[in-house]
Parts: C-alpha cells; sequence; structure tokens
C-alpha cells in the first residue's frame, strides 16, 4: 500500500457479486469499498489506474497513473503540467479512468470532466511526498526528449546540493487534476461469461441512475 494515498475510509464489502438493487447509491462510495476490498487483499498498487485522454482533434492515447485522493468531488492525480497527458486535458478536459484487479475479477470504468485542482491542494500534497520524488519533479522535464540519463540524474543531484537540508517547493509546472465522474461502471466476472455490470450514470440534478447492463 503506498503510503501516500490518504483514502477515506469505507467498509469492505463482502458480496462477490454485483446486483443493481443492493450496490451502494452513489458510485463513489461503491468505489471505495472496492478499492479498500483491493487493499485488504494485498493487491500490487491497487490504486493504479489507466487514464485516457484525447487532444482537441480527438487522437487518443493512455498511461498508467496512481490515485491519490478519491472522495464526493472524484479522483485525484498528480502529474506535470508540461506532460501530453496534462496538453491534452487542457485542451479537452475530458477523460476516462480505468481500474483492474485481475486477482478479485473486477474493473471499473469511470468517464468525466477534469480540472486542475487548486494550487493550495497540490502545495498540500507535494508537502507530503518523500524528498527524492520532490526532487525528481523538479529535475524532469516529463514527456520531453532528453540527450541520456545522466542529464536527469545530473540535474537531479544538483537540486539536491542546492536544497540543502531546505524544504524543497512545488514547482508551478507541477499539480493535481480533479476528474468529476458523470459515468461510472462497475464490472465483477461471473460464470459462463454472464458477467455483471452495474453502470451509473448522473443526471443534472446531480442523481445518479443505476442500470445493468448486458455482459
Amino acid at each position: 500500500m503506498n503510503p501516500e494515498l490518504p483514502l477515506k475510509e469505507a467498509l469492505t464489502t463482502t458480496n462477490d457479486a454485483l446486483d443493481e438493487k443492493t450496490v451502494a447509491r452513489d458510485p463513489l462510495v461503491q468505489f471505495q469499498h472496492w478499492l479498500n476490498d483491493a487493499i485488504a487483499a494485498g493487491l500490487s498498487l491497487p490504486e493504479a489506474m489507466t487514464l485516457a485522454t484525447s487532444t482537441r482533434e480527438g487522437k487518443p492515447s493512455a498511461r498508467l497513473v496512481l490515485l491519490k485522493l478519491a472522495d464526493e468531488r472524484g479522483f485525484v492525480f498528480f502529474t506535470n503540467y508540461g506532460s501530453n497527458k496534462a496538453r491534452d486535458l487542457d485542451a479537452n478536459p475530458f477523460a476516462a479512468l480505468v481500474f483492474y484487479w485481475p486477482q478479485l475479477e473486477r474493473q471499473v470504468r469511470i468517464e468525466g470532466s477534469v480540472e486542475r485542482i487548486s494550487a493550495a491542494e497540490s502545495d498540500e500534497y507535494f508537502k507530503t511526498r518523500p524528498r527524492e520524488s520532490q526532487l525528481g519533479a523538479l529535475s524532469s522535464p516529463q514527456s520531453k526528449v532528453v540527450e541520456n540519463r545522466e542529464v536527469l540524474e545530473q540535474r537531479f543531484h544538483e537540486l539536491d546540493e542546492m536544497y540543502g537540508d531546505r524544504g524543497v517547493e512545488r514547482p508551478a509546472h507541477w499539480g493535481g487534476y480533479r476528474l468529476k465522474p458523470g459515468r461510472v461502471e462497475f464490472w465483477k466476472a461471473r460464470p459462463s461469461r454472464l458477467h455483471d455490470r452495474i453502470l451509473y450514470e448522473q443526471h443534472s440534478d446531480g442523481d445518479w441512475s443505476i442500470h445493468r447492463l448486458a455482459p
């Protein structure tokens, strides 16, 4: 379990099937149940998620990132604001997330709008990171071409010496995004490929509808 992950506590589920009549009425609550199950099962990096973005023209790309906060406001992750994914999100502020826990035969798909979190929120989280991770955020021009690894390591050591015993400040080019979900689907493997798929869709008034999808 990554000690940086400040997730709210939620009760662990015991029913391995998915039933639209008994799932949590709020998909964020249901997600917390499942994430806690993955953590309790001792899975490696249960907070890892695929983040899919696209350019303004609709050219897609995807990569794995780590969830750092999940609450009633959405799903938070952090990155370099000059990275490819950040440029995608600034141009087209919609994205999709996928969590997959194969040992539990569970998957969660999430779609929604994305916005940067406040500088204060990013500052607060940056202070909790290990010093090496803080220096790494400063050292790396993420997604840019570099001559070799030595360039990165030299920059890292220069910054380490420059800061000495002082705290490392969050660089302006690094911070968080929050995905506010509008559509969440929970998938659970079942026999004969008759898998459970429960879809939550949010309405304009904020309420959620719940439907069963054919597998």
